[in-house]
């Protein structure tokens, strides 16, 4: 995955895009202005355009776009995060994770006794069954 920067540098890219699209489309979209002197009948024939449609379309791609570059600009570090502040923020977090880690593996020590208990109890289960049956076997065949 990329950097923050990386991630906003892309944002801003795409913002430049959808602002060059919304003109492109709003120039071709736009009705013509007319001139005081010059009389034409261009685009007469042609349905009404959707430029309200369009509009809204770029407006909310625009906001949205806006919207992503304030939080990635939010989530760099600010000034004040100096290297011994990070170092600090790093090793906190280690501690955290081998405090984790220790948890971990005393809930996975645990589960493997449980699950060697369930084992041995399934196995004596299995044994009597065994027995049962063969002892109910040899008491049903006649003797001869």
């Amino acid at each position: 995955m990329a950097d923050r920067l990386t991630q906003l540098q892309d944002a801003v890219n795409s913002l430049a895009d959808q602002f060059c699209n919304a003109i492109g489309v709003l120039q071709q979209c736009g009705p013509p202005a007319s001139f005081s002197n010059i009389q034409t009948s261009i685009n007469k024939d042609q349905p009404a355009n959707p430029t309200e449609e369009y509009a809204q379309l770029f407006a909310a791609l625009i906001a949205r776009t806006a919207k992503d570059i304030d939080v990635l600009i939010d989530s760099l570090p600010s000034e004040e995060s100096t290297a011994a502040l990070q170092a600090a923020s790093l090793y906190k977090l280690e501690e955290e994770n081998h405090e984790a880690a220790t948890c971990l593996e005393d809930v996975v020590y645990r589960g493997d006794m449980l699950l060697e208990k369930i084992q041995s109890a399934l196995a004596d289960i299995a044994q009597s069954q065994l027995k049962t049956r063969s002892g109910t076997h040899s008491q049903s065949l006649p003797d001869s």
